[in-house]
């Protein structure tokens, strides 16, 4: 099966628009549980525009679920991860201007910079991911620097205008995740899946884990969390039939 993770920052984004507690972040990560998802995601920017440092420390505290910790490749944010300790960090690119994050991370224009985050990170259990596009050279890079777990970025396929640009970006997802998974990597995927888009996706065997947030919380509006959840959960299982 395709394991889902839910990525709850959005909740925050709402919370923090009035600046108070609602809607609670710990309330919607206990449905994530009720749910049995597989693990919360949550971005924590260097902006601080959703998340907070004090949401991802509750959340560890309070819920029996695993954290997938997505952080800029900075040394202060894998210092708060190494005193996190989540199951898994993924490093994600980060501009402060972008409205949401555009793109897989360059790794090797990053090379250095990431190496000596990975000696920091290396004597806990943490697991490291990257996000990155599609590429084989992005892959290649990755292997190199011993990481064993990659998010494809599936923002441009998600964003297809139409269904000849869409059919091109998923066959570049599905060659990617095949070459990684024979070059012995962990192949995850993610960014603007929703419920007309996901089946595809999920559908590629060699996909182990897709990390799902915007549309979920936007859906919820309509249907609730726990349905948007759920229905998301039965599209992904169809699609291993």
């Amino acid at each position: 099966m395709c394991k889902l993770g839910i990525n709850i920052d959005h909740v925050a984004t709402l919370r923090n628009a009035r600046g108070q507690s609602h809607p609670d972040l710990l309330k919607a990560a206990f449905i994530l549980k009720e749910c049995k998802v597989d693990s919360i995601t949550m971005h924590l920017r260097e902006d601080r525009r959703h998340i907070k440092d004090d949401d991802i420390f509750l959340i560890k505290d309070k819920v029996d679920l695993p954290i997938n910790l997505e952080i800029a490749p900075t040394e202060e944010m894998t210092k708060i991860a190494l005193k996190l300790n989540p199951r898994s960090v993924c490093f994600v690119p980060e501009k402060r201007e972008e409205v949401t994050t555009e793109g897989g991370l360059n790794i090797s224009a990053n090379a250095k910079k990431i190496e000596k985050l990975l000696d920091l990170i290396s004597n806990s259990k943490i697991k490291v991911a990257c996000f990155i596009e599609p590429d084989f050279d992005q892959i290649n890079s990755l292997k190199s620097l011993g990481i064993r777990t990659l998010e494809l970025h599936t923002g441009s396929y998600a964003d297809s205008k139409d269904k000849k640009n869409m059919k091109k970006k998923l066959s570049l997802i599905q060659q990617a995740a095949k070459y990684s998974t024979e070059i012995g990597l962990d192949c995850h995927a993610g960014h603007g899946l929703n419920y007309d888009n996901v089946y595809d996706i999920a559908s590629i065997k060699e996909i182990k884990e897709l990390n799902i947030g915007h549309f979920i919380i936007g859906e919820s509006i309509f249907s609730g969390l726990k349905n948007s959840i759920l229905k998301m959960k039965r599209i992904i299982k169809a699609s291993r039939k």
